[in-house]
């Protein structure tokens, strides 16, 4: 299966980003958790869409840098993935994080999900953090 992937912006610039490389990327870290990426849409966004993608889909009231809609099939990876740039921006400042840094953990934080990585329950933060700095490894190391 040939992955398809979807990168657009709502309400902001849509980053200058290399997306092949992005891709190349994804599909990688997908298939290091044995699964296979279908369709994947990115969609790029400020803090009012995500609240209204919250609130409306998720009955949750605050800001958030990403909200991953799950549309997997057995180890077939797919969604749609909404990221603010507004809050991976302040997320870059709090920690410390460059921007550019902090867009690409956000952007693979969606697909770990998507392999079925949580972070909600106790302990679950910390195997998500390692998943995401072996994922920014590997990324890395496509260079």
């Amino acid at each position: 299966m040939t992955p398809v992937f979807q990168w657009t912006a709502s309400g902001v610039e849509r980053p200058n980003l290399d997306f092949q490389r992005l891709e190349q990327w994804i599909v990688q870290v997908a298939a290091s958790y044995n699964r296979i990426v279908g369709a994947l849409a990115y969609v790029f966004c400020d803090d009012e869409k995500i609240i209204d993608v919250n609130r409306q889909y998720l009955n949750h009231d605050y800001y958030t840098d990403i909200i991953t809609f799950d549309d997997c099939c057995g180890r077939l990876v797919r969604g749609d993935i909404f990221l603010s740039l507004d809050t991976v921006r302040t997320n870059a400042e709090q920690f410390g994080a460059s921007y550019d840094r902090e867009l690409l953990r956000v952007i693979i934080h969606g697909v770990l999900h998507l392999c079925g990585i949580n972070d909600k329950g106790p302990g679950e933060r910390e195997i998500m953090e390692a998943a995401e700095n072996r994922a920014l490894d590997l990324y890395d190391s496509l260079a």
